[in-house]
């Protein structure tokens, strides 16, 4: 393959021999390559993908809906990250959806390709059943949270758990590496964007927070105060 992408960049298989994840590269199609837009929706709640899909560059938004039409997010995933279905694993996106939250690029490998390498390497296994296990725990985690808080806690929780994940450190405060609207983050707890505008400006009244256009920068010190 005349591509750069190697399967040893994907954060699930570190711990895989260099066999495997050669076999691996060699079997990738270019076909199977594919470069999308921002907002594009990889999948609906109705609508399950088959076969693994690696994502390359960008960053990957999975959410559910509630009665009300409410979204609320339950993932994301950038660059190493991997989602999908095939028949020996699911790593628990079933009912959800999957929108690209900028231009994404990814590599789908088909299950029956996928099913083959199982056979010669039941290693493979491993890694699977652990990032599984850690995404259940995760969004068990995020759904207690988000039930059980004020939309205030909601709105810091979230920002909290976006900055361990994607955040750069500058002065004290961790900045958020998403270029993130006041609609979009309304979105991503199942809240209207005026309620979600207004405990930003709360937070950052109080130093919490620092927003401008699309970014957010959360004091690390204060919202762990409030968090504990």
């Amino acid at each position: 393959m005349e591509s750069k992408f190697s399967m040893s960049q994907i954060k699930l298989f570190e711990s895989l021999s260099a066999e495997i994840i050669d076999e691996m590269d060699k079997s990738m199609n270019d076909l199977n390559l594919v470069t999308k837009p921002k907002k594009h929706v990889l999948q609906t709640s109705g609508h399950d993908k088959n076969g693994l899909f690696f994502v390359i560059s960008g960053k990957v938004r999975f959410y559910k809906t509630n009665s009300a039409g409410k979204e609320y997010t339950v993932c994301i995933l950038d660059g190493g990250g991997v989602f999908g279905e095939v028949e020996s694993f699911s790593l628990g996106n079933k009912g959800t959806y999957v929108e690209t939250m900028e231009e994404t690029m990814y590599y789908r490998m088909p299950n029956e390709q996928f099913e083959l390498l199982m056979i010669k390497y039941p290693e493979l296994a491993v890694p699977f059943l652990s990032e599984l296990s850690k995404r259940l725990r995760i969004q068990d985690e995020l759904v207690e949270k988000l039930i059980f808080r004020d939309l205030r806690g909601k709105v810091l929780y979230f920002l909290n758990r976006l900055s361990n994940k994607f955040g750069v450190e500058q002065d004290g405060y961790l900045k958020i590496d998403i270029p993130l609207s006041h609609q979009e983050l309304a979105n991503m707890i199942g809240a209207t964007r005026e309620a979600v505008t207004l405990v930003l400006q709360e937070l950052s009244n109080e130093g919490i927070l620092i927003t401008s256009r699309k970014m957010v920068m959360i004091h690390i010190q204060k919202a762990m105060k409030e968090l504990n």
